[in-house]
């Protein structure tokens, strides 16, 4: 089930699924069923877009496959035999669910059991609740003996079309520990491990050989397993109250044990409480103990399925209850080892009580008193020495409610959300901001292994622990010198839990919180470099947590105060403090000094409404959003390229490619704005650069109400800084506040922002629009012909892909010309928004697509003042395909277009347009370009089989991210611009990266010249340049080279003829081995009809400027020599010009080549 690596993660025991399947096996009895799979890029939604591994495409990870099934289905996955575990054992494993039916009332669960000794024992199943991206799941089988195996399995409701991905299952100390040479102060086991002491006849076999549970000593431990009755112990009458049950009884429900510790089975039995309807307790109570200074209890605990659930141990001594250890929230589907010891002067009984919370389930098991907890004598028989107090939950407040410490009772909604509802203020005294003198504020500890948190005083060497227990101080030298001063702070102490992890504490549930909201505090860590601290934002619902800080440990002393982002979170979440040192290495970690700053919802926050932006000083009044995955960074450039603003300044920056980017998306937003009576625009400059970057949104959001796209781009768009608009509407009475998003459908490549500017009034018309958000302002003149469409269900009269995205899912303008919606002679008439002319001409572009036969005709004209002007008229097509129109404009003043569709009678015609494009200069001949303006209608195709490789657009201005020629072929300097691709990303094995043209009409004697660039190490050019002609009849190539370091810009020449219509195709390929350098293409000039013989200069090497100087150095050389070689030919030809005359005849033989041959 595991590699002995892996390479990717680091980590031994692992199986990432990129060699194979590992031995996981699918074992499925219906269609559906686990297949070995990577992501799919072709539509967003469908599967993971990304591996959890590497967090690309190119990752590989187990996925379930089928179509909704009409009843309820299951697929499994089994794991090869395995053999023995040790009782630390810890299973991690992501998954990604996504698709249909999530939101259903019964949704997909994703379960993982473990088979052993022919039976079926659950260790783990997904909450109810969750939402899209990878979730890690962790599961601790415990000690198995013998051979065991795992099973995932999803099952699936009927009509649900969910897909779930399994990816890096990890094994952690599973094996068993070996003999050891010295055990210091703990003891052998018998085959030659070691333990501690208090972990002898505890109920957990940690001797792989059973050894430390079946000593003689173990025998005078007294143990109640649940398993015939409560044994001494006595559940108080009432609601709600401990039971005994079993698994098998209970079922499968979220939340409930799936076996007991004791024999690890369905069947045995543990006592339990579920939720009850009021607040209130379940409580157990011990026989009446002794006086005692070796009095210890240990108990395995089960809180599950709710964060509120709570179990607490206490001692009453006269009606009087002392609590001495408590556990609280969800410490998830296992059983965790507790232990507590009691030195009492006077008789006592032992008290456990038991609170859940809405959803969860509290549960008990094996409870062993060791031999120091003596029985009073007299009892049962008399009457009990100590009595019980008082049930607890008898207070003034209700179900759901909190009392302060005024007596008033308050929504448990409102006693942790950053505000002071209680008129005391108590109500915030335990939600976590705190300088721990008075406790633990609200801190809780969730810790499972040993380690754990609990509140220290660094004036003695007694450890309260979180709730007032007893313990080993641990290494406080290190602490004194971070918080020097007397007082208590929260720090790592040794732990009673068998797993060997990280000690975990969570607040209550906070929030809702503000943008700007975060938690600082101090913090000290002495560790080496497996040690750290965290703190991570857990989300109850969702069952997600989100990583805020870290900081790792490296064999010395680190300290600070920190302030960490917390950000905007509109459901109650928790926040997850995390950390690991070795305490028995004098590791120590802490924190102190607990605030909460700027969280509240009410608070605004000078600059909120500052939505102009430059970044130059900070990010104005956008903050981000911390609930993502992946975070904008404000940057100088870092090899992507410099700023908009002055070339040398700040942008914002999001990097998809970067290592620590993980999940689907980056958001920046603003606070909500005033009600905006007259409508804004929105300007900002957009930079999209790399062979495979994702989709940039700008969304709008009314109070109350769900995000809106008013703009979008996908895809390489080149390091070039572009314009970008949009029109905010009047929203009446309502705030709203935009964002920015950056999806993660592509992996190499960066996203940028600069210069936000927020002005009143709408936006002129956008110089480039895709239809992908809305219509750009288009309007038409009879209401329902013209339509923003796209094609998502299929049918044969639309076109089946727009031209942006290239998908089913991509929006393009439509009108349907057939008899029924546009009659013979009608028209439908689209027209943009008033251009702004920027040059004295201008370029309008655009792509339409007809059905074949008869569609109609599509007309275009260009109106200025008044005046309109016929500049294209279009009424065939040869394919259903997308063609490119474009219009040279040289305007007056403000100009419109207008498309006019005319109907023509067929039953089932249409015209579409997608992509219009506004750019300044005169518009080139199809498929050429000297790429200073923008791309000519290059492009790269939208294929996954390609991992939708894309050529980049870039000036010859060195960037580290993205190499390539210094200068451009077309200007001869950096300032200049051409198309690119780095091969690199290629890889080895056959990949390609393709540029291509619009479609162009059947030729019989045209001819393509380029020039192209090619610096690559010999030893690394194993790969070529073709072109290629691709249409209907197939795809052949008319010219290719192999990858070389070239010598600056070299020409090409091409004839090219076709009987069809088609396209041309650059295309880079690897083979066998990758090649490891950039190419280049510059001034494409395809001609028609005089082929590649005409007077039009023929494109020649052009010499690099580095050997400008070499190259008269060696002109001035040869022309040396050929003097020289002059000077004794003409004494040769004089000294054999008499020899000549006396020859009889000249010869008249003609001279042959010597016979040479050429190696």
């Amino acid at each position: 089930g595991y590699l002995q690596g892996s390479a990717a993660l680091g980590t031994r025991f692992t199986c990432d699924f990129f060699e194979g399947d590992c031995g996981w096996q699918d074992v499925s009895t219906s269609a559906y069923r686990w297949v070995r799979g990577r992501a799919n890029l072709a539509a967003w939604g469908a599967g993971p877009h990304s591996d959890h591994t590497i967090g690309t495409d190119l990752g590989w990870f187990m996925v379930t496959v089928s179509p909704p099934a009409k009843t309820t289905t299951t697929a499994w996955l089994r794991s090869p035999m395995m053999q023995e575990a040790a009782a630390t054992c810890e299973i991690r494993a992501w998954y990604h669910l996504s698709g249909t039916g999530l939101n259903q009332t019964e949704r997909p669960v994703l379960r993982l059991a473990m088979v052993n000794r022919d039976e079926v024992v659950g260790l783990w199943q997904s909450p109810e609740r969750g939402g899209e991206g990878w979730h890690q799941l962790v599961a601790y089988p415990g000690r198995i003996t013998g051979q065991f195996q795992l099973i995932f399995s999803l099952t699936q409701p009927p009509t649900c079309g969910a897909e779930l991905a399994l990816d890096d299952i990890v094994f952690r100390n599973c094996g068993l520990q070996g003999e050891q040479q010295h055990c210091g102060e703990e003891f052998f086991c018998s085959q030659g491990s070691c333990l501690a002491q208090h972990r002898f006849c505890d109920g957990t076999f940690f001797c792989g050989d059973s050894s430390d549970e079946n000593k003689p000593q173990c025998k005078s431990f007294i143990r109640c397993t649940f398993e015939e009755s409560l044994c001494s112990w006595e559940a108080e009458v009432g609601q709600p109250k401990w039971e005994r049950n079993t698994s098998l009884n209970l079922g499968t429900a979220y939340g409930i044990p799936t076996r007991d510790h004791s024999s690890s089975s369905r069947a045995g039995a543990w006592l339990g409480t579920s939720t009850p309807g009021e607040p209130s307790t379940a409580r157990l109570s011990s026989p009446t103990f002794q006086a005692t200074n070796s009095c210890s209890l240990v108990l395995y605990c089960h809180l599950h399925g709710s964060a509120t659930s709570s179990l607490s141990i206490s001692y009453v001594t006269n009606s009087n209850k002392h609590l001495v250890r408590e556990r609280m929230g969800d410490l998830g589907n296992s059983w965790v080892r507790e232990r507590v010891d009691f030195n009492v002067t006077e008789s006592f009984k032992v008290l456990i009580e038991g609170a859940t919370g809405t959803g969860g389930t509290v549960a008990i098991d094996d409870l062993i008193l060791s031999p120091g907890c003596l029985q009073e004598k007299g009892e049962p028989e008399e009457k009990p020495l100590t009595a019980l107090p008082s049930r607890a939950g008898a207070g003034p407040c209700g179900a759901g409610e909190v009392a302060c410490d005024s007596g008033d009772c308050i929504s448990t909604e409102l006693a942790c959300d950053f505000t002071d509802t209680c008129t005391d203020g108590s109500d915030k005294k335990r939600c976590g901001a705190t300088t721990f003198e008075a406790g633990a504020g609200g801190w809780h500890d969730v810790s499972v292994g040993q380690l754990r948190w609990g509140v220290q005083r660094a004036t003695k060497s007694s450890d309260t622990g979180l709730t007032g227990a007893a313990g080993d101080v641990g290494p406080l030298p290190h602490l004194l010198r971070v918080f020097p001063c007397p007082g208590a702070f929260l720090a790592l102490q040794a732990g009673e839990g068998q797993m060997l992890t990280a000690a975990k504490a969570r607040t209550p549930l906070l929030g809702p919180s503000s943008p700007t909201c975060a938690m600082e505090l101090s913090y000290h860590i002495h560790s080496g470099p497996q040690g750290f601290l965290a703190i991570g934002v857990t989300d109850p619902t969702t069952g997600t947590t989100h990583l805020a800080w870290h900081i790792e440990g490296h064999g010395s002393t680190a300290k600070g105060h920190v302030s960490i982002p917390l950000g905007e979170r509109s459901r109650p979440f928790q926040v997850e403090l995390l950390g690991l040192v070795d305490l028995q290495d004098s590791g120590s970690a802490a924190i102190d000094n607990v605030t909460f700053v700027q969280c509240h919802l009410g608070v605004v926050p000078p600059g909120a409404a500052e939505l102009t932006c430059n970044f130059e000083r900070g990010m104005c009044g956008w903050y981000q959003d911390q609930s993502s995955d992946f975070k904008w960074v404000r940057s100088t450039g870092q090899g992507q390229g410099s700023d908009h603003t002055t070339s040398s300044g700040y942008f914002l920056a999001a990097d998809p490619s970067s290592p620590w980017s993980r999940g689907q998306r980056a958001k920046i937003v603003t606070y909500y704005q005033a009600p905006a009576t007259t409508q804004h625009c929105l300007s900002f400059w957009y930079r999209l650069a790399g062979p495979q970057i994702g989709t940039l949104n700008l969304k709008l959001q009314l109070e109350g109400a769900k995000e809106t796209v008013l703009w979008t781009q996908r895809g390489t768009q080149g390091s070039i800084w572009h314009r970008g608009q949009a029109t905010l509407p009047t929203t009446g009475q309502r705030r709203y506040r935009v964002a920015f998003e950056a999806l993660r459908d592509g992996f190499l490549g960066d996203m940028a922002l600069d210069d936000l500017a927020l002005t009143v009034g709408p936006c002129w018309a956008e110089p480039s629009c895709s239809f992908e958000a809305d219509a750009c302002g288009l309007f038409f003149s009879v209401r329902g012909t013209w339509l923003r469409q796209s094609n998502g269900t299929g049918t044969v009269f639309l076109p089946a892909a727009d031209h942006s995205t290239g998908t089913a899912t991509g929006h393009y303008m439509v009108v349907s010309t057939g008899r029924g919606s546009l009659p013979v002679g009608y028209v439908a008439a689209l027209t943009s928004q008033p251009y702004q002319p920027s040059a004295p001409t201008q370029c309008l572009a655009f792509w339409y697509q007809m059905n074949t036969g008869t569609p109609g005709s599509l007309t275009v004209f260009v109106e200025q003042s008044g005046t309109r002007r016929k500049v294209m008229g279009l009424s065939t097509m040869e394919r259903n395909r997308w063609h490119r129109g474009h219009v040279t404009v040289q305007p007056e003043g403000d100009w419109q277009v207008i498309f006019e569709a005319v109907g023509d009678g067929d039953n089932h015609g249409y015209i579409a347009l997608d992509d219009l494009h506004v750019s300044d200069g005169a518009c080139p001949e199809p498929a050429s370009c000297d790429f200073e303006q923008d791309m000519c209608g290059w492009s790269s195709p939208s294929d996954p089989r390609l991992h939708s490789f894309a050529w980049g657009w870039k000036s010859g201005v060195p960037l580290a991210k993205y190499p390539g020629p210094e200068q451009d072929h077309t200007l001869g300097t950096r300032n200049g611009h051409y198309v690119h691709f780095d091969s690199s990303v290629l890889g080895p094995g056959g990949n390609t990266a393709q540029l291509e043209s619009q479609l162009l009409p059947a030729a019989a004697d045209s001819c393509l010249r380029f020039w192209y660039h090619m610096d690559i190490p010999e030893h690394l050019s194993c790969g070529e340049l073709r072109v290629m002609l691709h249409s209907v009849a197939g795809q052949r190539t008319v010219w290719s080279v192999a990858g070389h370091r070239s010598r600056g810009w070299q020409g090409a020449v091409v004839p090219v003829q076709s009987t069809v219509e088609f396209q041309i195709v650059f295309e880079i390929t690897t083979r066998r081995w990758p090649m490891e350098g950039t190419v280049a293409l510059d001034d494409i000039v395809y001609s028609t009809g005089r082929g590649c013989h005409s007077s039009q200069e023929v494109p020649v090497e052009e010499k690099s400027s580095d050997r400008f100087v070499q190259d008269i150095l060696l002109g001035v050389l040869l022309s040396v020599i050929v003097l020289a070689l002059v000077a004794v030919g003409g004494w040769y030809c004089l000294k054999r010009r008499v020899a000549w005359r006396e020859t009889p005849a000249e010869h008249s033989a003609p001279q042959g080549f010597d016979n040479i041959t050429f190696q």
